[in-house]
């Protein structure tokens, strides 16, 4: 499979909800919404494990994806993600790398490529 990269370096090809969507696959749904129930401490369900990716505008998502501003930057700028733009680093990236250090290390070296 070929790898997908959110707008923020999340690695959309390698997540359960991506793969579940892809692959139609019930059981690893009803799995990954048992881990991030306990990983969240939030109620999830298996019919909330859908996802098409980061960067398609039709189809479900993920529920954080219609409000996530580096998702919304991206598609409004016309970008695959935020490695490719002149403001990389910018205040809303860097607070969410603090977070998920793994999608820095994804833009940082799609950056090193040009």
């Amino acid at each position: 499979m070929e790898k997908i990269i959110a707008a923020c370096g999340i690695v959309c090809s390698a997540c359960p909800a991506y793969i579940a969507t892809l692959n139609d696959d019930e059981e690893l749904r009803i799995k990954t919404a048992e881990q991030w129930s306990k990983m969240y401490g939030a109620p999830i369900s298996a019919d909330d494990i859908y996802c098409v990716g980061c960067l398609v505008e039709e189809g479900r998502h993920i529920g954080h994806c219609a409000e996530c501003d580096i998702r919304k930057c991206v598609m409004d700028k016309e970008l695959l993600n935020c490695a490719y733009c002149d403001d990389y680093g910018c205040e809303k990236i860097a607070k969410f790398h603090k977070m998920v250090p793994e999608a820095k290390a994804e833009l940082g070296a799609i950056r090193d490529t040009f």
